[in-house]
């Protein structure tokens, strides 16, 4: 699994975050997305990864601009930390 964070440029309310986390819903097969008007950012879960340029095309469609967009493996936090 994938965390894809996006950094986007025009979120002001709780209806832009509900915007582009449709879009991406629409667009593509995520575990999870949760936008952040607050803090600018999109995260994203995923089986596997996204292409960036396909993802940026989705989010700016809906009129918001991606100013950066970084990929890393997905680490699930669990309650109970796995022993070693």
């Amino acid at each position: 699994m994938v965390k894809i964070t996006m950094q986007i440029d025009g979120m002001a309310c709780g209806m832009c975050e509900a915007h582009i986390n449709e879009a991406v819903r629409a667009a593509f097969p995520v575990k999870k997305v949760r936008s952040s008007y607050r803090r600018g950012l999109t995260e994203i879960v995923a089986e596997t990864p996204i292409d960036e340029f396909e993802l940026r095309a989705a989010v700016e469609k809906t009129g918001y601009r991606v100013i950066d967009v970084r990929t890393e493996p997905y680490v699930k936090k669990g309650l109970f930390p796995k022993a070693q």
